[in-house]
């Protein structure tokens, strides 16, 4: 919302993303160190609400970003919607929210973490220590699935992980594009986008999850990673195996302005316009 005092948007920003990477993050790891969670879908859908809620609670005041790769694709594709000189702010607004909850995350589980090291053999730190960093940062193929070792980074390449995450936050950005839009009457209320902006992130997560984690957004996992990082885990939150970490930058700001050029270019000229584009467009001539 570009008439929000940019102050209160970033604000709204940072309370977002770090509800959305509590729930996010969270679930990962009481799934990763309790067992809470049974089976990838019920973490999924445990985000996918997350990614809702967060969602609701700040979309009227700043628009609801919470992802640096979705702020690109605003500033890309509706300048006038969203100036360019605004996304610093908010990319600086999202890193604190998703600092913050990595930073309640790990106090929350830390006996837990430190339970689960000391249980399966793993020194912080050290290789193989993926397994309880992943609650935090994210690796390819997912550690918890095919292990840590060489003939299991073998399956997925670096290549290979950033098409996986560019082509998942494309999809996802395709939904918000869609479903924000005046445009699509298909959805019986606007209210409802949050709920099919987080049932998409679901969705994802449950294909995709095994490969790369299924991250799609840059500050929910470089800021939990920055509190790895601080908390012991050293090189391997950054850069990570393989030096893997910037798979989950480039990726999705890659992949956003590609979806949502999708939904712009592609898709949204054949819908029909709404009476207060054709108004504005008489105000103009």
């Amino acid at each position: 919302m570009t008439d929000t005092p940019l102050p209160r948007a970033c604000t709204a920003e940072i309370v977002g993303t770090f509800l959305l990477v509590l729930f996010g993050t969270g679930s990962v790891a009481a799934a990763t160190f309790t067992g809470a969670q049974v089976g990838l879908w019920q973490v999924a859908a445990v985000w996918g609400f997350g990614v809702a809620i967060a969602i609701y609670v700040t979309a009227s005041v700043s628009g609801a970003h919470l992802n640096p790769a979705v702020s690109f694709a605003f500033a890309v594709l509706r300048p006038a919607e969203f100036s360019p000189r605004r996304m610093l702010v908010y990319w600086s607004g999202q890193m604190v929210g998703a600092v913050l909850a990595g930073v309640v995350v790990l106090l929350a589980f830390n006996p837990f973490i430190s339970e689960f090291e000391d249980q399966n053999g793993l020194d912080r730190g050290e290789p193989g220590s993926e397994r309880s960093a992943m609650a935090f940062g994210e690796y390819f193929p997912n550690p918890t699935l095919f292990g840590t070792d060489e003939e299991a980074a073998d399956l997925v390449s670096p290549l290979h992980a950033v098409a996986v995450e560019a082509f998942g936050t494309a999809v996802l950005a395709l939904v918000i594009f869609a479903v924000i839009d005046r445009r699509n009457v298909s959805l019986p209320s606007k209210g409802m986008a949050p709920f099919f902006i987080g049932f998409t992130v679901a969705i994802l997560i449950s294909l995709f999850a095994p490969i790369t984690q299924a991250g799609w957004n840059p500050a929910r996992d470089f800021g939990p990673r920055l509190v790895a990082f601080a908390a012991g885990w050293g090189d391997i939150a950054i850069p990570g195996p393989r030096s893997g970490f910037w798979v989950y930058i480039v990726g999705p700001l890659i992949g956003a302005p590609i979806g949502a050029a999708i939904w712009d270019y592609v898709v949204r000229p054949g819908l029909k316009r709404t009476s207060e584009e054709d108004a504005a467009d008489v105000e103009v001539a």
